[in-house]
C-alpha cells in the first residue's frame, strides 16, 4: 500500500512485512499487547477494564513517550486480521467494556477492515494521540463510537522541539472537530459507562502550564458546555533519552498540577484530573506479548 494515512502523507510503500514510512510499519498490524486496562477514565475502565491492544510504531516523535519501547523501538509482533478479530473477542470474553484501540493511527485500514467485517457488541475507542487525518477518520465514521484523542500542544514551536510535528495543533484541531462531529455529546449507559462520545486529554509538561492552560481555552472556546469531557493528566515521568530537552528531565512540581486544575475548574470544563501519584513507572504496561 501507498501510505498517506497520518498527517505526515509521506507516500511510503508498506507490503506485509517493510514498514518504509514515518511510523517505520509494515501494512500488517503489529501489537504489543492486549489485555485489559484499568487506568483509563473512569467511564472507559468502567470496574472490569477497557479491553486495550497497544499497536506498536507511532507517526510522532515525542521525546517524551513513555511508551519509547513500542512507540520508539517497534517492539511487537505481527498479526494478521484474523487474530486481531480473535484478540478482540477474548478481551470481550474477559469482561471488557469496551475494545480500545491504542496508537491506531497508522493501522486504521486494518481496524477499519476489522470493524466493517467483524462488528464488536461492545463500544469502539479510538485512542490516538490526536495527529491524525480528517480524511482519514471519516472513513471510521459509524464504526468508531469513542474517541479518546491527546490535544498535546497549540504552540507550532513547542510541538516541533517536542513531537518533531510544528504542523500538530493545526492538525490535532482539526481532527478532534472531526471526531467530535461524529460522536456528538457524550452518552453514558445507566453504569455511567461511555457509549459515545469525545474525551479529550491533556499530558502536562514541566515547565507546560501555560500550555496547558491555552490547550483548555481552546476547549472551552470550541464545545459548548456537555459536548466533550476533558481529562487533564498529571502522570507524566521523565522517560528515555533527555539530554536535547534538559528541561522535560524532571516531574512535575505540586503547584503546577494545582494551578492547571484550578485553571480547569474556573473554566468550568467537565472532566477528570489525575493526582500526581499517577506519576509512576509503574502506570506503564509491560510490553511483553500478553494477549497477542
Amino acid at each position: 500500500m501507498i501510505c498517506n494515512l497520518c498527517p505526515r502523507r509521506c507516500g511510503a510503500l508498506r507490503d506485509e512485512t517493510r514498514g518504509l514510512g514515518r511510523c517505520r510499519m509494515p501494512s500488517v498490524p503489529v501489537a504489543a499487547r492486549a489485555a485489559l486496562h484499568h487506568w483509563e477514565e473512569p467511564p472507559i475502565s468502567g470496574s472490569r477494564g477497557s479491553g486495550t491492544i497497544f499497536f506498536s510504531g507511532c507517526s510522532l516523535g515525542c521525546v517524551f513517550c513513555q511508551n519509547q519501547e513500542i512507540s520508539h523501538r517497534d517492539f511487537g509482533k505481527a498479526v494478521s486480521l484474523e487474530r486481531l478479530v480473535q484478540i478482540c473477542d477474548e478481551l470481550i470474553a474477559q469482561g471488557a467494556h469496551n475494545i480500545n484501540f491504542v496508537n491506531p493511527t497508522h493501522f486504521s485500514h486494518a481496524v477499519r477492515t476489522l470493524l466493517i467485517r467483524h462488528p464488536l457488541p461492545v463500544p469502539v475507542v479510538w485512542n490516538s494521540g490526536g495527529y491524525d487525518r480528517v480524511e482519514t477518520l471519516r472513513a471510521l465514521k459509524g464504526l468508531v463510537d469513542v474517541y479518546l484523542p491527546d490535544l498535546k500542544y497549540l504552540d507550532p514551536d513547542t510541538a516541533g522541539r517536542y513531537s518533531a510535528a510544528p504542523d500538530y495543533p493545526e492538525m490535532a484541531a482539526a481532527a478532534i472537530r472531526e471526531m467530535v462531529r461524529q460522536t456528538g455529546p457524550c452518552q453514558f449507559d445507566g453504569d455511567g459507562l461511555l457509549r459515545r462520545g469525545t474525551v479529550i486529554r491533556h499530558l502536562i509538561l514541566p515547565g507546560q502550564v501555560g500550555q496547558a492552560k491555552a490547550v483548555m481555552d481552546w476547549v472551552s472556546r470550541e464545545f459548548p458546555p456537555g459536548t466533550v469531557l476533558f481529562s487533564l493528566m498529571s502522570q507524566y515521568t521523565p522517560w528515555g533519552d533527555l539530554s536535547a530537552c534538559p528541561e522535560l528531565n524532571r516531574r512535575l512540581r505540586p503547584g503546577e498540577m494545582r494551578a492547571a486544575r484550578e485553571y480547569m475548574e474556573n473554566l468550568g470544563l467537565d472532566g477528570f484530573t489525575q493526582e500526581r501519584t499517577s506519576a509512576r513507572e509503574e502506570y506503564t504496561p509491560p510490553f511483553d506479548l500478553t494477549g497477542i
